[in-house]
């Protein structure tokens, strides 16, 4: 019996800026990268590897300059502007270090716009606005922010923020969540606790979840360890060591 196909199948992916002018720089060198369903794994790698710039691959945020990149085994490769926006609404989640969250908007508001959107409403089980509401009052429990519903992200701590953009991640219920140093500007304790959900929401959920971190630290409580060095993955390990 054939395996199931990995949730993400990278194979040669090519990123060059500016290309076709005498300042072209290529920054990914071939890539191949397969990301199993529930697979919790860490991308590292030494500032300006590549990271960044392969997390928006993966996000369907930047388009490549050669290779091929199958999503949920589709080949999105070549998916035009509105095909990339529904794969990406149907199938990913975005975490960044700094939260994103739009000001003018209740925590609960801010977890509410991507349901609202318009795209991709549809194709997410037939939920109503009304249901899409209590999913977000779910996840924002579930995060910790049981009573900070209606307050707006200059009434919240960085922690508590990160924990929104969190619970904006999981609304639409991606397959994949791509989190770009989504603990790099908090202190250690708060780092643990956001990480601790990452991982909880990993194992309860079966969400796959590939982080970029500089931390050693939470690297190593990851399953899988993927490195970047200059644009080439100079190692790709599982991690035998036992996670907390």
């Amino acid at each position: 019996m054939a395996s199931a196909e990995p949730l993400v199948r990278l194979q040669g992916l090519r990123k060059t800026y500016n290309e076709g002018l005498p300042n072209a720089e290529e920054v990914l060198h071939g890539i191949d990268l397969t990301i199993n369903a529930g697979e919790f794994t860490a991308l590292i790698g030494p500032s300006g590897s590549g990271k960044s710039t392969l997390l928006n691959m993966l996000g369907l945020l930047e388009r490549s300059s050669g290779g091929s990149y199958r999503l949920g085994g589709r080949d999105v490769t070549a998916f035009d502007d509105e095909e990339r926006t529904h794969a990406r609404h149907q199938m990913l989640g975005f975490i960044f270090q700094f939260h994103h969250l739009l000001p003018a908007f209740t925590a609960l508001e801010n977890l509410m716009l991507p349901a609202l959107m318009g795209v991709g409403r549809s194709s997410h089980d037939g939920r109503t606005s009304g249901d899409m509401r209590a999913r977000a009052i779910e996840l924002l429990d579930a995060v910790g922010l049981k009573d900070e519903y209606h307050k707006k992200p200059q009434e919240l701590s960085g922690g508590m923020q990160q924990r929104v953009a969190i619970a904006r991640a999981l609304v639409l219920a991606p397959q994949l969540v791509l989190a770009d140093e989504p603990t790099g500007n908090l202190d250690t304790h708060t780092s643990d606790g956001i990480f601790d959900m990452l991982r909880r929401f990993n194992r309860e959920r079966g969400t796959a979840l590939l982080i970029v971190t500089h931390d050693p630290r939470l690297a190593a409580r990851c399953d899988r360890i993927v490195e970047l060095v200059d644009g080439r993955i100079a190692s790709d390990r599982a991690n035998t060591v036992e996670r907390a």
